[in-house]
């Protein structure tokens, strides 16, 4: 059984500490990982944190060993794509985290380091790339969501809809059919998304409109 590191030690690693306790409660064998701890560059991130598992070192410094792997905790994609450069260039391998409440279709596909929150869905010929993040939200069929990309609560991505790497979805937000989002765009908190998003570009509203970076 090898070791799990999260990365990253704050509410999101503290969340996904519990997702990953679930996991290995339902294993039959006795869990599928055992629980290390965190690594995070804050050393004092958990100070006066009611929580069961220490930071074991930081981020920056950390060198990965053959019996650990990594689960991302982090919801920047830039951040989480700066992070998994550096641990992978020191031989880190990344654990695919997906929620035992969770639904994955057998014809969903999915890139390495998946984090699948509580009762998130990835519907049938689905695919998301690398590292994608996405938390209690619904994802439709045939859809195709790019590296690092980040899906927060309770949005809602339709069919046929394709989306850049490196983009946030913040929470609530609704992704019409047929629509194309581009790399790094940014969709604010409740935004109804009925038309194509530039890459790079923010947008805010329902409907959604461009607004200044």
């Amino acid at each position: 059984m090898k070791k799990i590191i999260i990365v990253g030690a704050g509410g999101f690693g503290r969340e996904l500490l519990q997702w990953i306790k679930d996991i290995n409660a339902q294993s039959k064998d006795g869990g599928v990982w055992e629980i290390f701890g965190f690594i995070d560059d804050d050393l004092h991130a958990l100070d006066g944190v009611e929580v069961d598992y220490p930071i074991v070192g930081s981020i920056r410094e950390w060198q990965p060993k053959d019996d650990e792997v990594f689960a991302l905790a982090m919801g920047s994609p830039a951040v989480k794509r700066k992070v998994v450069d550096l641990l992978k260039a020191r031989g880190a391998q990344f654990a695919t985290v997906v929620h035992p409440t969770a639904l994955l279709s057998p014809f969903a596909h999915y890139g390495e380091g998946l984090v699948m929150f509580p009762y998130s869905k990835l519907s049938c010929n689905t695919t998301v790339g690398d590292f994608v993040t996405l938390l209690s939200s619904p994802i439709g069929h045939d859809n195709v969501i790019g590296d690092f990309t980040v899906i927060s609560g309770g949005c809602n991505v339709l069919r046929n809809v394709k989306i850049g790497k490196d983009v946030f979805l913040a929470a609530g937000v609704c992704v019409a059919q047929d629509v194309v989002v581009g790399d790094g765009a940014y969709l604010g908190l409740g935004s109804v998304v009925v038309r194509d998003v530039a890459p790079h570009t923010k947008v805010f509203g329902n409907p959604a409109r461009v607004v200044p970076v």
